[in-house]
């Protein structure tokens, strides 16, 4: 019998001090814990709460830890998006200010009538080009916004792809010809059904276009458009004086413009949102260039199933 209880007293203890050992470890677990959530608080998003597999408050820590980087990252996006805006105020300092007061200029010019004849019709000319620009870049610029804060909406239908992409591209043509271009398209005239949104294809095909005509310096375009298995291809090139390679990989960022290529003109925003816009489609925008020879740009989408 004194064995018996000899037995019980040993495992007694010995459950104690495990129990002492676990209720220690949890202590220490939520010391640091407290420590933590108080650093995490005061704005230190790289604190992380170490655990052990054993121990009973990992998943706690598991969680603190995610939302700390949860945080983080998005702090991390909050400085981009401010730096971003940051950018795109000196960006409409320039594409602004600079080409509206040319354009109130040349109106005051008109208005005064300091330019007659063939002078005035020169001056107009060159009013409503500045106007064209302002407008596209305005354009350009709330677009923008509403992606950037998630207000733009869709709506996607069933489409023939074929038949919008014409549509879109008769009213380019006039266009494509006072700028002196060249053009060819090649457009199947069987149906490509897809999802899209008519608005959006809209925009991306025109930011593409005005691209090409802005940047491009070429006089030749082609927009071709073909099955690729289970997706639809579209792919628009022109004969300009291409990108660099260096360049290449950023021109889709936003407010991005290339020093040597392309940085002469434009907002930085055109690519930018085509790519978004292709996005949302679940589709991809891809670009190859060669200096001297061109630049074209690709781009596939799902077809309907």
């Amino acid at each position: 019998m004194n064995v018996y209880l000899l037995f019980a007293l040993v495992i007694t203890l010995l459950i104690i001090v495990y129990l002492v050992s676990v209720l220690w470890r949890v202590q220490t677990q939520l010391t640091l814990i407290k420590d933590a959530l108080e650093d995490i608080k005061n704005g230190n998003l790289n604190r992380r709460v170490l655990a052990r597999e054993s121990d009973m408050t990992r998943k706690i820590c598991y969680d603190i830890n995610e939302i700390a980087i949860n945080n983080q990252a998005r702090f991390i996006q909050q400085k981009q998006s401010d730096q971003a805006y940051k950018r795109l105020m000196t960006s409409l300092s320039h594409d602004v200010k600079t080409p509206l007061a040319s354009l109130v200029g040349y109106l005051e010019a008109i208005q005064s009538k300091i330019v007659v004849g063939e002078e005035k019709d020169e001056y107009i000319k060159v009013a409503f080009d500045k106007a064209q620009h302002l407008k596209y870049f305005v354009e350009n610029l709330f677009d923008w916004v509403k992606l950037n804060s998630g207000e733009q909406t869709f709506r996607f239908e069933l489409l023939d792809l074929n038949e919008l992409s014409r549509n879109i591209i008769a009213d380019w043509v006039p266009v494509l010809e006072k700028n002196h271009f060249e053009y060819e398209f090649d457009i199947p005239t069987t149906e490509y059904p897809i999802r899209i949104d008519a608005n959006a294809y809209t925009r991306i095909l025109n930011n593409l276009l005005q691209n090409i005509i802005t940047h491009s310096e070429g006089n030749n375009m082609a927009l071709r458009i073909f099955e690729n298995g289970q997706q639809v291809k579209i792919a628009i090139s022109d004969n300009g004086k291409g990108i660099s390679p260096d360049n290449l990989p950023h021109i889709f960022e936003r407010l991005y413009k290339c020093d040597n290529s392309r940085g002469a003109k434009g907002s930085g925003l055109g690519l930018a949102i085509a790519k978004e816009l292709v996005s949302v489609h679940k589709g991809t925008i891809t670009t190859d260039s060669t200096l001297g020879f061109g630049t074209t740009f690709t781009i596939l989408f799902p077809k309907a199933l």
